[in-house]
């Protein structure tokens, strides 16, 4: 019963030891070291252009007699968009067909009287001055033929004129002529057709930011880095782009140089002349080690940070930092992934002292 009662004291006494030890263990929150993806990445200010613009213009003179369109409607190309008055045109067709048949029977007269003065100059019947101005005579039939075949294609051409069609694909504008106006082609456009997928993209790219790419050079059939777009209400465009264009020179007035990225745009939802956010990132990621700010603590001798180890004693541990990542450094030097670092409670530990050290938790 003497031995039981002096081991149950022994228990109790290192039992109120151990707990006075864990009560002068102050307790810390620590995070464990983790890589995280770092990549670089740039945002700036975007509009969006679209690849092709047409104004449709009146080529010939009349008056409207049809507008074959819906306006604010997409259009494909060749798509027939007006019509103007096409009876003065057919007439001048029909003289011009009249005038090419005409010619063309003169010029068979014409080769007959060379036919025949041929065999009477060989003959001796006439002299040879008779058959050369009727050789004469005969190119200038030729000549009359192919100067009524031009005014006959010129004339179908201007009836083709007629017709306004459209060239390119994309979204057509409000008409700016109603039918039965006169128009020609010293008038306003028509119409303008803008192409709506894909579109452009354009940003102004600070020189300074540029210096360094142009160093390693620049290869715009496989840039380094890649465009993504953020909509004014926030959200992420859904496809990325690509750069398809970097000015050869900079913007005195702005100091910046002008890029330019083509995205898809089969939804429809960019519009020429909206503002987007353009983020640019290297194509290639880079995975770091990261820690919060508040981890990471400078003296005199550089940046340094306080580890704990298995027994869960501080170690000061010097490490190199690189850039800041939102509120994390990105530790260069020094660390090694699963590592525990504390980043509360700093201020009451120091090298080799024992701690209790808490998990800190995603949000905190």
């Amino acid at each position: 019963m003497k031995k039981f009662g002096q081991v149950l004291g022994i228990a109790l006494y290192l039992g109120s030891a151990a707990f006075a030890i864990a009560q002068q263990a102050p307790s810390v929150v620590v995070t464990r070291v983790a890589e995280r993806d770092v990549t670089p990445q740039f945002e700036y200010v975007g509009r969006v252009e679209a690849v092709e613009t047409v104004d449709l213009r009146a080529r010939v003179e009349g008056f409207l007699e049809k507008r074959d369109f819906r306006e604010g409607t997409e259009i494909e190309v060749g798509t027939r968009l007006f019509s103007i008055e096409k009876a003065p045109y057919e007439v001048v067709v029909a003289q011009r067909a009249a005038e090419l048949a005409a010619a063309k029977a003169a010029l068979k007269s014409l080769q007959a009287d060379f036919a025949r003065k041929s065999k009477l100059v060989k003959r001796g019947d006439v002299a040879v001055a008779t058959l050369d101005l009727s050789r004469a005579e005969l190119a200038s039939g030729q000549a009359a033929v192919l100067i009524a075949a031009a005014e006959l294609r010129q004339a179908k051409l201007d009836l083709s004129y007629t017709d306004v069609i459209s060239p390119i694909a994309g979204k057509i504008s409000r008409a700016r002529y109603s039918i039965g106006n006169l128009v020609g082609p010293n008038s306003d456009p028509l119409a303008t057709v803008t192409s709506v997928d894909p579109v452009y993209v354009t940003i102004g790219i600070s020189e300074k930011q540029l210096i360094n790419a142009r160093k390693r050079g620049i290869n715009l059939d496989n840039p380094p880095v890649a465009p993504s777009l953020i909509l004014t209400d926030g959200s992420k465009y859904p496809l990325g782009g690509t750069f398809d264009y970097l000015s050869p020179s900079v913007d005195q007035t702005t100091d910046t140089v002008v890029a330019r990225a083509l995205f898809s745009n089969p939804d429809r939802i960019l519009l020429p002349g909206q503002f987007v956010t353009v983020v640019v990132r290297q194509k290639l990621s880079v995975s770091k080690h990261v820690l919060p700010q508040a981890a990471v603590q400078q003296d005199s001798r550089g940046r340094f940070v306080l580890v704990v180890d298995r027994e869960n004693k501080v170690e000061l541990r010097r490490v190199t930092t690189g850039r800041q990542v939102d509120t994390d450094w990105v530790i260069e030097e020094g660390l090694n992934s699963g590592e525990r670092v504390i980043v509360q409670g700093i201020q009451k530990v120091r090298p080799d002292m024992v701690v209790t050290p808490v998990e800190a938790t995603s949000g905190s």
